[in-house]
């Protein structure tokens, strides 16, 4: 049983074992600091510790309950210049006073490498703005309260002008340079900073940023973290709940840890994403639990305004050892993609009672540059997701997407507007319980995906299932315990992919040039 350190604060490490195994070991392990056991009977494959002091050396140790073996390595604690307690500038934790202030006053008044210190206690504040340098740190049994309203909160401009009048965007809703009102925790041009802790951000979604989801009152609804144009950021143990809109949202950002979270939103509050990366680089999502309203997690760059002047991918995100629960998508790809989204690797994670698993939503009038390449999907393990893996290029969302342009299944030329699907693979995926169709893939006829493979996948279906629609697209029938339905595909491969309890044929083939099963080149579908 070996683990490796992932992140080290002046107060804080996090652990991860290294196995194959998805989000939980399946041996248990107790953990030891200086020979002191800190916890047993473990099973998660990400763990984090508290209270440590900085510029310290500790040894850490794991034991496997099963067969007794451990395994040492001594980790050292950065440095500190001051830990600041946010009591100390006359902060009430009481829950009622407004503690903004008192909290911005301590977050100001930290010199470099410093820490704020949020003891114990309900803190009512409206939107606090982080600064570099800076490890921010809520104490288990503190909670951050957003008493922000439409009347009082502070606005996010979508965009400003410089004297070259040159654009410089900060607001952003759904992929536009749009008014939105500040988050909870904001960051805007940061770097080196660490969010951590035991305690909980919550956005208190229900006082009326739920009521009315789809229209502007002053601005969009907030987020409850964002970070806009930052850099080597770290969010660590928060517990984030109750948001009034996407709850974690890194913008134009890059060199990104978010590492041992809990995103919880119910289930029915409306587009409560759970971590939405947007034109970001270089993004670690390790070991987070979700349960939302909406997507899970959703990577983003942006509609084609964005997109055709900014040219700004997401890429190179690693998303690993986490739990997906109840979203809409477990894992997502858009819609607001024009800027495209590149090199993605999911690995060792847990899909439960999610619509799908993977979901890569597109449509025409996303643009050229839309292009997304190279998404790795590993050793995943979906109980009772409605449809695994679908890839739908036909989309219905905005205002437009029920236009003849968007929903026509008719080739239509090739210009600007046109989005581009490549290179998805799929490995080890075990899917059981699942009701509406194992996998659909529907690209768009004048440009079609261009290569899919799958490799040791399981799809198993309920008898109990009720049939559905896969995606969310015009004109599409119900479907039930089907299997993979292809369409508008260059080339597919499939090896060792088996199904269970589908009912007829499993390979529903149309428009595809190149069907490989087992090595076996089948007959061309076109």
């Amino acid at each position: 049983m070996n683990f490796n350190i992932v992140l080290q604060t002046s107060s804080s490490l996090t652990l991860e074992l290294e196995n194959q195994s998805c989000f939980k070991s399946s041996q248990p392990y107790t953990l030891k600091l200086n020979d002191e056991i800190i916890d047993e009977h473990l099973v998660q494959n990400v763990y984090s510790i508290y209270r440590l002091q900085p510029s310290t050396a500790y040894m850490v140790t794991i034991i496997n309950e099963e067969t007794g073996e451990s395994l040492s390595k001594e980790v050292y604690t950065k440095k500190e210049s001051i830990c600041l307690n946010v009591k100390h500038f006359n902060a009430k934790g009481d829950g009622i006073t407004d503690d903004t202030l008192a909290i911005q006053a301590a977050i100001m008044s930290c010199p470099d490498d410093g820490r704020v210190f949020i003891p114990k206690g309900t803190y009512a504040t409206k939107t606090i703005f982080l600064k570099s340098n800076l490890t921010l740190e809520l104490e288990k049994g503190a909670t951050l309260l957003y008493s922000a309203s439409f009347e009082s909160g502070a606005i996010l401009p979508g965009y400003t002008k410089n004297s070259n009048h040159e654009e410089y965007y900060l607001g952003s809703w759904e992929g536009n340079p749009l008014d939105t009102f500040t988050a909870l925790i904001q960051g805007v041009n940061v770097s080196n900073v660490n969010l951590i802790g035991e305690g909980v951000l919550d956005g208190n979604g229900s006082i009326g940023w739920w009521d009315f989801p789809k229209v502007r009152n002053v601005a969009w609804r907030p987020r409850l973290f964002q970070i806009i144009h930052s850099h080597h950021v770290n969010v660590q143990g928060i517990t984030l709940q109750n948001s009034p809109s996407w709850t974690v949202h890194p913008l134009f950002s890059d060199d990104l840890k978010f590492i041992d979270l809990k995103i919880i939103n119910p289930k029915d509050s409306p587009n409560t994403d759970g971590l939405d990366p947007e034109s970001c680089h270089r993004v670690l999502i390790l070991g987070v639990h979700f349960s939302v309203g909406d997507d899970c997690i959703a990577i983003k760059s942006g509609k084609i305004y964005l997109g055709s002047r900014l040219k700004r991918a997401s890429e190179y995100i690693t998303i690993r050892n986490c739990s997906m629960n109840f979203g809409h998508g477990a894992v997502v790809i858009g819609s607001e993609m024009a800027g495209g989204v590149k090199h993605i690797l999911v690995e060792q994670c847990l899909f439960n009672e999610t619509d799908r698993g993977l979901r890569i939503k597109t449509r025409r009038g996303r643009g050229e540059v839309a292009i997304v390449e190279d998404v790795t999907f590993r050793h995943i393990e979906m109980e009772k997701v409605l449809t695994p893996l679908v890839v739908n290029c036909f989309y219905f969302c905005d205002p437009d997407g029920h236009s003849e342009y968007v929903k026509t299944k008719e080739t239509l030329p090739v210009d600007y507007r046109t989005p581009d699907i490549r290179d998805f693979c799929f490995e080890d995926i075990k899917c059981r319980h699942s009701e509406i169709a194992a996998a659909y893939f529907y690209g768009l006829p004048e440009k079609p995906i261009e290569r899919l493979s799958l490799k040791d996948c399981v799809f198993h279906f309920t008898t109990e299932a009720e049939p559905g629609v896969p995606a969310m697209m015009d004109d599409i029938p119900n479907y039930c315990q089907n299997g993979m339905v292809l369409n508008n595909i260059i080339e597919v491969n499939l090896e060792n992919v088996t199904f269970e309890n589908v009912i007829g044929d499993p390979m529903q083939i149309q428009n595809v040039k190149k069907v490989v099963v087992d090595g076996v080149i089948k007959e061309n579908y076109c």
